[in-house]
C-alpha cells in the first residue's frame, strides 16, 4: 500500500544518509538568474502571496511535499544517481524558477539550464528517524528560493530509502507520482543502459501559466463561466462551503496540521460501490460526491450540497508527462430533495460533470474581478474545504507501489480547513484527511469520517 501522512509520520530504518542539494556555485549562480515573462499560474501567485504574508510564522508555512520509496538493494550507485537527479531537474523547467514579489506583482526568474547542478553530500550513518525527519525539513529551502527540493537515500546492506522534498510550489498530487516515476526510469537508464525508455516528452510548464493566463487575462465578469461561478456562490448564500462541523479554530495563532487516514473499502467492496454507482449512470467519484452530500444531510440535516474539488489540468500527453502544479478546484453543488443513494448519486454525478465544465475558468481570477464593493464573502487568501479523488490504478508503475513501500507526506503547516483525499489503490481504497489540530476538530474529525464510511458501506451493500 501507499503510506499518506504527516512528515511526522515517517520513521525510516536506520542507515548511511547520504543527500544531493544544490551546489554552493550552482546556488550562487541561480541568484543572478534574469526575470522571465512567463506568469505563475494563479495557484501559484496566491500561494506565493500567502507565504510572503504569513513569513514571520515560527514553523514553515508553506507546504513541503515529501515522497519516498524503498528499492531492494543497499549499494546504491551514486554517480548514477547524481546523473538522475540532474537529468530530473533539466527535464521539468517548473524547477529552474524561482520567484520574487515586487511592487505586489510576482516575478518569476529563470536560471540557465547550464547553472543547475545538484551534487551528493554524504551524513554518515543515522540511527534516529527523527533526525533523518529534522535533517529533511531544515535543509529544504522555502519557496523563494531556487533550491527548494532536495533528494536522500539512507542505505542499509539489504535496502535504500530513497526520497524527494520538494516545496507545494513545483507539485500537486500527479506531479509527486510523476516525480518518483520519473526519477527511477532516469536512474535505471544510467544503471541498465539497456533497459527500454519509457519517459514521454515532457512539456513546459512555463509555457502551460503563460496560456493560463493569457485565457483567464481575457475574462471578465460577463465571461459565462465567470458568471456561473459567482451564480453558484450566490446559491449559497454568498459564501464559499464550509466544514459541516465545528473546528474549534483558534484565531489568537495559527491551527497547525492534523491528520489521519483510514481504509474505506477493500477492493472487491469498491468494486460493488461502484457498480451501484454505474447502475445509477454515475461514476465512483459521483459516488463520494452522493455520500459527502448525504452525511451532510444526517449530520446538519442540509438540503443543499456545495464542495469543492481539485482536477489536474494536463491536457496532452505531454503535459501529463510534465511535473508543476497543474491543478484547479471545482465547484460540485446540487440541491439535496431525496436521501436514497441511488437518487442522491445521480444529481451528484451530474454536478461534478457540470463542475468539471469551469475547469478553464479559474476561480481564483474570479475572485480578482470582483469589485471591492461586492457583496459576496470572498476575499483573497480564500480557502475552503476540498475533497479529492484518484484513481491510482489508472497510473503506470502502479503495481509496484506495494513493493516500493511508496509514501506521500506533508509538513505540518497552518491548517484552517479540512481537506480530504480519497485514493482507489490496486488492493484498498482510503481515505486521508488533514485538519486543524484543535480538540474540538478532533472530535468532529471523527464523528465525520465514521458517519462518511458507513454511508460508503451502506451503498456498496445495496442499502437504500
Amino acid at each position: 500500500m501507499v503510506e499518506f501522512g504527516l512528515i511526522d509520520d515517517w520513521a525510516p530504518a536506520p542507515g548511511r544518509l547520504t543527500t544531493w542539494t544544490a551546489a554552493p556555485e550552482s546556488v550562487a549562480r541561480a541568484r543572478l538568474a534574469p526575470a522571465h515573462p512567463a506568469p505563475p499560474s494563479h495557484q501559484q501567485e496566491q500561494y506565493l502571496k500567502a507565504a510572503a504574508q504569513h513569513a514571520a510564522a515560527e514553523f514553515r508555512y508553506s507546504g513541503l511535499c515529501l515522497v519516498t520509496a524503498e528499492i531492494p538493494t543497499g549499494e546504491l550507485n551514486r554517480v548514477a544517481m547524481t546523473t538522475a537527479v540532474n537529468a530530473f531537474l533539466q527535464r521539468h523547467d517548473t524547477f529552474r524558477t524561482w520567484f520574487r514579489i515586487e511592487g505586489g506583482a510576482v516575478r518569476r526568474h529563470l536560471v540557465p539550464a547550464d547553472d543547475v547542478e545538484f551534487v551528493p553530500v554524504e551524513h554518515g550513518r543515522v540511527d534516529d528517524p527523527a533526525a533523518v525527519r529534522e535533517h529533511v525539513q531544515k535543509t529544504t529551502p522555502g519557496p523563494f528560493e531556487w533550491d527548494c527540493f532536495t533528494f536522500g537515500a539512507i542505505e542499509r546492506e539489504e535496502s535504500t530509502t530513497v526520497y524527494l522534498a520538494v516545496d507545494h510550489l513545483h507539485t500537486d498530487g500527479f506531479g509527486q507520482y510523476l516525480s518518483g516515476f520519473d526519477l527511477a526510469m532516469l536512474y535505471t537508464r544510467e544503471v541498465w543502459p539497456d533497459a527500454p525508455d519509457m519517459l514521454e516528452p515532457a512539456a513546459s510548464y512555463l509555457a502551460y501559466c503563460t496560456a493560463e493566463r493569457a485565457y483567464t487575462g481575457q475574462m471578465s465578469l460577463t465571461s459565462p463561466g465567470v458568471r456561473k461561478w459567482l451564480e453558484l456562490i450566490r446559491g449559497n448564500e454568498g459564501r464559499l462551503p464550509s466544514f459541516p462541523l465545528d473546528l474549534g479554530k483558534r484565531t489568537d495563532g495559527y491551527n497547525r496540521s492534523a491528520h489521519r487516514t483510514v481504509t474505506l473499502f477493500d477492493e472487491d467492496t469498491a468494486s460493488r460501490f461502484e457498480e451501484r454507482c454505474r447502475a445509477n449512470g454515475a461514476e465512483f467519484v459521483g459516488g463520494i460526491f452522493a455520500a459527502a452530500a448525504l452525511v451532510e444531510r444526517e449530520l446538519i440535516d442540509s438540503d443543499y450540497y456545495f464542495g469543492m474539488t481539485p482536477v489536474s489540468t494536463r491536457g496532452s500527453l505531454a503535459e501529463r508527462a510534465s511535473v508543476g502544479w497543474y491543478v484547479t478546484l471545482l465547484p460540485v453543488a446540487f440541491p439535496l430533495g431525496a436521501t436514497s443513494f441511488d437518487r442522491v448519486v445521480k444529481l451528484a454525478q451530474h454536478a461534478y460533470e457540470n463542475g468539471l465544465r469551469l475547469a478553464p475558468t479559474s476561480f481564483q481570477r474570479v475572485v480578482e474581478l470582483l469589485p471591492a464593493d461586492s457583496d459576496l464573502d470572498l476575499k483573497p487568501g480564500w480557502s475552503c474545504p476540498m475533497i479529492s479523488f484518484v484513481d491510482a490504478r489508472e497510473l503506470l508503475g502502479n503495481e509496484f507501489f506495494d513493493a516500493a513501500s511508496a509514501g506521500l507526506y506533508a509538513n505540518r503547516a497552518a491548517s484552517e480547513q479540512v481537506l480530504i483525499w480519497i485514493n482507489r489503490l490496486a488492493a484498498e481504497t482510503t481515505l486521508s484527511v488533514i485538519y486543524p489540530d484543535t480538540p474540538v476538530a478532533h472530535e468532529s474529525v471523527e464523528r465525520y469520517v465514521a458517519v462518511l464510511r458507513r454511508v460508503f458501506a451502506a451503498a456498496a451493500e445495496g442499502k437504500p
